[in-house]
């Protein structure tokens, strides 16, 4: 039976996997209704021609030209602009991937889970920003939310069905990041390059630099806590450089269930795409006599301080992990533009948190409210990072 499919973030590195393990399946079992991307046209443009959506569409209309160019003459309908995505999440799909980075996917996000189908979640965001609000829409329209995240699917398929609520803890695992075992000293002069160069997964430049700083677990911490309506308390980070041990389930009477897989987001992608069957891959099986062994790790809280502020902000309730999401995404930005330093991104958003006591300790009523809050914490993240920026400048000048 033919399932069809909308990919939104079609040109990201999860959407890309899943156009993967689409076009590797056998004619006729994935029809695509949907793909979306933000300002990658021609890329876009070039899955559109090959595999003939039914929508295309463009969130950036100021690259609309080079998709209307490229679309020229194909009989293609496509659109531009944030009312053209959440026309392509809208659209009748049995399952859509969800894979738009930011608070961007949000409203894209909720406009596909309030279609009452399955969404494969890939943006954490969407349930750091509103997950009481955004976790309710799906309860209410029947909607099945699975987790595409390495360790959330992990945690997933370790419970087996299993209620959440019956386990002592669920566990992530964190590779560490570039800056594993660096000093303080060295992750202050680390420099864009340093940060996005992970030792493990290939990824995009932001959510590089969130596993650098372990916002990236920080987050995931948060959604785990949305998707499996646990307290923080039970949810716990290890640190595992190898990262096969992707998640794990410890049960009340002292066992531990994982699940183990090689590095590649394929696997996730595709459990969520055959689910509630299994699906053949090509992804490498892992050899576990060759690996020898597998090393775990407590995080250092003083080296990275981001998964802290994401546990407070979980505590604290309310716009608060909205903040704590803002800020980040406005200090990671100006680091990777050069205008502040790596350790400056978690001090940045900790002060976001502190000083926006008007806006961190709002009520989450609806998505107004989100979207209303979302805009006063990145306008406090960003005078904090003008401020810091400047304070720089003046050390250099004066030095």
């Amino acid at each position: 039976m033919t399932r069809t499919i909308s990919i939104l973030g079609a040109t990201g590195s999860v959407g890309l996997a899943t156009l993967d393990l689409i076009g590797a399946a056998p004619e006729g079992r994935y029809e695509l209704v949907a793909l979306t991307a933000n300002t990658r046209a021609q890329e876009l443009a070039d899955i559109a021609l090959r595999l003939r959506p039914r929508f295309t569409a463009l969130g950036d209309a100021r690259h609309a030209p080079v998709l209307e160019a490229a679309l020229a003459g194909s009989g293609l309908k496509w659109g531009a602009g944030p009312s053209a995505v959440a026309e392509a999440a809208s659209m009748e799909a049995d399952w859509t991937m969800a894979a738009i980075v930011g608070a961007a996917g949000l409203a894209p996000t909720l406009a596909a889970v309030k279609r009452g189908q399955v969404v494969a979640l890939a943006n954490k965001e969407a349930l750091v920003c509103a997950g009481p609000l955004f976790m309710e829409s799906a309860r209410r329209s029947g909607a099945t939310v699975l987790p595409v995240d390495s360790e959330h699917n992990a945690v997933f398929q370790a419970l087996g069905g299993s209620d959440p609520a019956n386990v002592r803890r669920i566990i992530l695992t964190a590779s560490g990041g570039p800056f594993r075992n660096s000093s303080l000293e060295t992750m202050a002069r680390a420099s864009v390059r340093d940060a996005v160069a992970h030792p493990v997964w290939s990824m995009g430049a932001k959510i590089s630099v969130d596993s650098a700083t372990m916002m990236n677990k920080g987050l995931e911490v948060i959604e785990a806590c949305h998707l499996f309506a646990l307290p923080p308390e039970k949810v716990d980070v290890i640190v595992h450089p190898e990262s096969i041990l992707h998640g794990l389930v410890e049960h009340y009477d002292g066992g531990l269930l994982a699940q183990m897989g090689t590095p590649d987001m394929r696997t996730p992608i595709a459990h969520a795409l055959g689910w509630p069957d299994r699906m053949e891959t090509s992804v490498s099986r892992l050899d576990l006599p060759a690996l020898g062994r597998l090393t775990f790790e407590a995080p250092d809280p003083e080296r990275f301080p981001a998964l802290e502020l994401a546990r407070d902000a979980f505590r604290q309730g309310g716009t608060s992990p909205l903040v704590l999401n803002a800020a980040n995404e406005i200090a990671v930005d100006a680091f990777l533009n050069g205008h502040v330093g790596f350790l400056d991104i978690a001090a940045i958003v900790a002060e976001s948190l502190e000083r926006g006591e008007g806006v961190a300790r709002g009520s989450l009523t609806d998505f107004d409210t989100v979207y209303a809050a979302d805009a006063a914490a990145r306008e406090l993240a960003a005078s904090l990072v003008k401020a810091r920026a400047q304070h720089s400048a003046s050390r250099v000048q004066g030095a």
